[in-house]
């Protein structure tokens, strides 16, 4: 069965440009102009990969992805107009896998979308061959097949990349990750300043995981270098 995409964006020319060049990549593609329809046809479809743009009427990109990080860990590429940091960085922080900024080539956005799609089925055909993992660290409990994080007992809520990035950290206790050996464990493919993307993950899953996310416990900076999961 055809991976399922879902492109969310008012611009039909640029929304037929990505959609027919996925589709000759033999994806099976279907686009919405809008947010209210978009998010519409996201719970009608439940598409695989979404590409959602961040200007859109009716309901802006962020409000959707809001929405849908509720209840799914749909991976979603935003795509914005900007060049400024601070959308990219509300894009991360609502919840978004990646991000890509206007103009763009067709080529790389199948290169991002390849990569989100390989962590994702990575993940899934781990789990039916491995069997559950559980990890307790500290006050942190993971549950991998679950999709679980529990502090103190109390579910926290992480994105599909935040909680792979954790898991990643709790199983290899004082190890040091550079960003580029992080980015590389979950999108496959570097591009230039893409690393940024790393520093974004980190800072959420620090507010969601630490008491006082500027003094962390558990995931530590290692100035120079990188991150590691503090030894407790």
């Amino acid at each position: 069965m055809a991976v399922k995409i879902q492109i969310i964006e008012d611009e039909k020319k640029l929304n037929t440009m990505i959609s027919d060049y996925l589709r000759a990549l033999e994806y099976d593609v279907f686009s919405s102009y809008d947010g209210v329809s978009g998010i519409k046809h996201y719970r009608e479809e439940t598409p695989d990969l979404l590409v959602l743009d961040v200007m859109l009427p009716g309901l802006d990109g962020f409000d959707i992805l809001r929405k849908i990080r509720e209840t799914d860990d749909t991976p979603v590429i935003m795509l914005t107009a900007r060049a400024e940091e601070p959308d990219k960085l509300t894009g991360l922080d609502t919840g978004a896998d990646d991000y890509m900024t206007k103009p763009f080539s067709m080529k790389e956005l199948a290169a991002r979308i390849r990569a989100l799609l390989r962590r994702t089925e990575g993940r899934k055909t781990n789990l039916q061959t491995a069997g559950n993992l559980t990890v307790t660290h500290g006050s942190l409990f993971l549950d991998d097949l679950k999709r679980l994080v529990l502090k103190d007992g109390k579910e926290v809520k992480l994105t599909s990349v935040q909680f792979d990035m954790l898991k990643l950290f709790l199983t290899h206790p004082g190890r040091v990750f550079t960003r580029m050996e992080l980015l590389e464990s979950f999108q496959d493919v570097s591009f230039e300043g893409y690393e940024r993307t790393i520093d974004v993950h980190i800072k959420n899953i620090r507010k969601a995981v630490e008491d006082d996310p500027s003094h962390p416990v558990y995931i530590v900076t290692v100035w120079g270098v990188g991150y590691k999961c503090a030894e407790l």
